[in-house]
């Protein structure tokens, strides 16, 4: 949220909206009032050209209000319909409610908590200056090559502050800002096709997105480089991947089925992701949390006033924990994690990851290639899917191992797989270790919100691995 805002209207927000919680509470077991202000810069340049340059500030805020069981919600961008959308959201609340309310107990707090910026403020760079930046790394990508057919770059940063108020008596302000950039680069020889991509983030500063060059030209001269490599061979490999692979692989795969509410909602899932149940290696631990500090991931609390926290999710192989709303951990029976989230206003909170990682292992990088007689080295990514318990992911670039060694570069890699028997696959965890702040997840039609995902190099026995001569495994 801009500081320009007046401190009087804050705290006039602060009145109000306990004055609400305390008068329309009663009505209901549960209310939150959340007003929230925005300022951001959106850019889009393809091929150079600026297809989006826009700077905008929003205001507004919603309210989620709980009634034996039922939610009812309402969200307004005008300041003056606060108190009818409070009525709305309890009259809904009260017209579907008809069972229990289970919401797990937190304590109320009074608190303000604004993450600091370790470098410049975004708000503080020019409009202009922000489409300079964007124009010289979209230079970069087109000079790389005369085969580059297309780019892209992508700029955005948002300040956020919020302030969140329930009729239990919390009352939380809280502020922070975000950034990030998506540099893409598609080469063509003839029928041949190939995309190099990079993404980074920020909640730190500005300059983190600034001397970025190697980075941007890397991403077109992996596409350029693929024009001349062979397909891989479809079929079954041992696979090593990197920390960039592995952090995709531990929230797309496994992160989303640690998120409570599909659980809970299914109870297939929840019998396959029961606790106590054993996914992998002795020395496969797995974590969620955003109280690690720094990471695009992190904060002091979720959009329920639930302090941050670090969850274990598998200990020694066996999973241990999952991730909660205050609703979810209700039902369940199990403890709140701070996992509740929204995009913005517009938006409910759901259960969402915060930074997920694997931790570091104990084998030499180096070693995770020894006596593999034929598989494959895949690093980075270009895009990923899942599907219930089942993955694609598109490797950036790859390497054939053989003998222990790497050999030839190898295009159109995509690995799949069912988490669970990939988990169990697992036959070493490196001793390296990198944080990816590039993430922006999706759910429940609230896409971009950042995350952070981490881990080390993986060696996995037996992963389906499709190129030219599909397999045809699913």
């Amino acid at each position: 949220m801009a500081e320009a805002i007046d401190q009087a209207v804050i705290d006039q927000s602060r009145a109000r909206v306990q004055e609400l919680c305390d008068r329309w509470g009663p009505q209901v077991d549960y209310l939150a009032i959340r007003l929230e202000q925005s300022e951001g810069t959106d850019i889009f340049l393809r091929g150079g050209q600026a297809e989006t340059l826009s700077e905008a500030i929003a205001i507004g805020g919603h309210i989620r209000a709980c009634y034996r069981g039922g939610w009812g919600f309402a969200s307004f961008n005008d300041l003056e319909s606060l108190v009818p959308s409070v009525e709305a959201a309890v009259a809904a609340a009260r017209l579907v409610g008809h069972d229990e309310t289970l919401l797990a107990p937190v304590e109320p707090v009074q608190m303000t908590r604004h993450l600091p910026l370790t470098g410049t403020d975004p708000r503080q760079i020019s409009l202009a200056r922000k489409k300079a930046l964007c124009s010289h790394y979209a230079d970069l990508l087109q000079s790389i090559d005369n085969r580059i057919a297309t780019t892209s770059v992508r700029y955005n940063d948002v300040a956020q502050r919020v302030l969140l108020a329930t009729s239990e008596g919390t009352l939380i302000d809280q502020a922070w800002s975000d950034m990030e950039m998506r540099f893409a680069a598609t080469a063509r020889n003839g029928d041949t096709v190939q995309t190099g991509r990079e993404t980074t983030g920020s909640r730190k500063a500005y300059e983190d997105l600034e001397n970025l060059d190697d980075q941007v030209m890397g991403a077109a001269q992996r596409a350029v480089a693929a024009l001349d490599l062979s397909p891989v061979r479809g079929g079954s490999y041992d696979v090593v991947i990197d920390p960039i692979l592995t952090g995709l692989f531990v929230h797309e795969a496994f992160g989303h089925l640690s998120e409570a509410d599909m659980a809970y909602e299914n109870p297939d899932l929840l019998e396959s992701m029961s606790l106590g149940r054993r996914f992998g290696p002795d020395n496969l631990q797995i974590f969620d949390g955003a109280a690690p500090q720094g990471h695009r991931g992190s904060y002091f609390y979720d959009d329920e006033g639930t302090p941050a926290t670090t969850t274990q999710l598998i200990e020694n192989g066996v999973l241990v924990g999952r991730l909660h709303s205050r609703e979810t951990a209700g039902k369940l029976s199990e403890q709140p994690t701070g996992n509740a989230r929204c995009l913005n206003y517009h938006y409910s909170p759901l259960v969402r990851m915060t930074n997920t990682w694997i931790e570091r292992g104990t084998t030499p990088v180096d070693d995770m290639f020894a006596d593999i007689k034929e598989g494959v080295y895949a690093r980075n990514w270009l895009e990923g899917m899942t599907n219930g318990e089942m993955f694609t992911f598109t490797a950036g670039e790859a390497w054939m191992i053989r003998n222990g060694k790497l050999a030839e570069p190898v295009r159109d890699v995509t690995l799949s797989g069912n988490v669970f028997r990939t988990l169990a696959d697992i036959e070493a965890i490196g001793d390296d270790f990198y944080w990816d702040e590039s993430g922006g997840c999706g759910k429940g039609g609230q896409n971009g919100l950042p995350v952070g995902c981490g881990g080390p190099s993986l060696r996995i026995r037996n992963v389906v691995v499709g190129g030219e001569a599909e397999t045809g495994y699913e």
